[in-house]
Formats: C-alpha cells, sequence, structure tokens
C-alpha cells in the first residue's frame, strides 16, 4: 500500500451507491463548462489521479488525446480497469504517479487528496502532480465550499473539517502556492428522495446527517458548491525529484 493513501473516512464499501452519487453530480453542467474554460483538454493528455471507479473518464476520453487513471484503493481500481479501454488506468497515489515527468497536459484531481489542513501536509503530492505536467500544462483541484449550500451545512454538522480541513486554511494553502480559487454553483440531482438519503447517509455516517435528511425528506436535490483551485505548471527544476513511489507491504 502507498504510504500517503489513507482510506476515505467514509466507508467505501458501496460501488454501486457510488454509482448513484457520481450519476447525481453536476446535471446543471455548471462546472464541467468551468473546467473546459480554465483548461481545455481537446486533444491532449490529461490525468485524473484518485479516479475511482474511472466514473468520469468516458467523459474525457470523447476529446482527449490520451487518458490515465491512477488509483490507489485496489477494491476501486479493479472497477476502474474494467470499465473501458481508451484509457489507460494505473495503481499509484498523488505522491507516487507511475508516468514520466512532463507527460500530460492537464491534470483534474476531484475530491481526492487534496485536503491540506494543520496536520495533513500536501506539498508532496502537489510536487509530484507538478512534475509530471508539462510546462504551461494545469492541475486543478475539485473540493468543497465549506460557506455556502446544503452540502456545506451537512459538511458543518458532520464537523468534515476535521477530515478536509478548516475552509479558511484550504483556501490560503492554495494562495500561498499562486493558485487561483473559483466557487462554481452547481448540485445533486438524484432520481428519487431515497437516493438522496442513501448517498447522504454514506458520505455522513454515524447519523450526523439525519437532521437535515428529516428537514429535506422529499428533496430530490442537493446544493452543493464546488471549488476549483487551478495551479499552472512553471520549468522543471533540474534538481527537483520526480517520485520516489514510497510503497510499504500491505
Amino acid at each position: 500500500m502507498f504510504t500517503d493513501f489513507v482510506k476515505a473516512w467514509k466507508p467505501r464499501t458501496n460501488v454501486d451507491l457510488y454509482e448513484i452519487e457520481n450519476g447525481a453530480i453536476d446535471h446543471e453542467v455548471t462546472l464541467w463548462r468551468a473546467l473546459r474554460t480554465a483548461a481545455p483538454w481537446e486533444g491532449k493528455d490529461l490525468l485524473d489521479p484518485g479516479c475511482g471507479t474511472a466514473y468520469w473518464l468516458p467523459r474525457y476520453a470523447k476529446s482527449t488525446r490520451t487518458l490515465y487513471g491512477v488509483e490507489p484503493d485496489t477494491t476501486l481500481l479493479e472497477a476502474a480497469a474494467s470499465r473501458m479501454a481508451d484509457a489507460t488506468v494505473l495503481h499509484g497515489s498523488a505522491e507516487c504517479i507511475p508516468l514520466n515527468d512532463s507527460s500530460v497536459d492537464v491534470i483534474h484531481a476531484r475530491f481526492a487528496y487534496f485536503f491540506p489542513s494543520p496536520s495533513n501536509d500536501c506539498t508532496a503530492g502537489l510536487r509530484e502532480t507538478l512534475q509530471v505536467l508539462r510546462p504551461g500544462g494545469s492541475l486543478i483541484v475539485i473540493d468543497n465550499d465549506q460557506q455556502d449550500g446544503d452540502f456545506a451545512e451537512l459538511l458543518r454538522a458532520g464537523n468534515t473539517s476535521e477530515h478536509q480541513g478548516p475552509g479558511d486554511f484550504i483556501l490560503r494553502w492554495w494562495q500561498d502556492r499562486g493558485a487561483t480559487t473559483k466557487k462554481i454553483m452547481s448540485s445533486w440531482t438524484f432520481n428519487s428522495p431515497e437516493d438522496l438519503a442513501k448517498v447522504v447517509a454514506m458520505e455522513f455516517p454515524n447519523n450526523t446527517a439525519d437532521t437535515w435528511l428529516d428537514a429535506h425528506a422529499q428533496e430530490r436535490t442537493l446544493v452543493r458548491l464546488p471549488r476549483t483551485h487551478h495551479q499552472q505548471s512553471g520549468p522543471k527544476p533540474k534538481t527537483l525529484p520526480h517520485s520516489k513511489c514510497p510503497v510499504t507491504d500491505g
């Protein structure tokens, strides 16, 4: 197992439920439009680190030149590898990306690894991702706004900043590294209130979402405002080492 990989604080045992969750994201396509505007990927080489079951890879594959997914969780890796033939899915992590330096143009990290906090230094993963980017390439990290929307309310109720880092700290962390942050108005839209309730309960275990769910029992839509942190890659210092790929048994 990769030494920088810690299984998600929420359980990942129900892959089918994660498929329902991904299918509910961004029906308005506001997030997709923002991603394309920030760093178009048509005809380019793109990497999705922490790709999970590779749900989003088929969408990228329509227009990318070469497509890579990297996933540390072997349970999800098997599902990702079997999803499509037009992408290369590799076992790796944010701090151990099994690609050569300067090999991709765009990296999209969706709600994966980059949750900086006073106790969680993400510098090694940032250094690694920037190394595999070509000069002028774009890293776009997508995380959760903790201030506005239904999802932010649930994050506060579940004290999720303990796991994902305090919102103000995250903003400063990216600012200090020269990234540009943008908040996107988006939502989850489910086929039924039951699906919404199952996904919310999975995302927020230990009954922390019960009060919110009781007050929104008939809802199929949840307002979620993702943020994008956009950082471009500069010239590669010759002394900057590429990943040593720390791996432990297990």
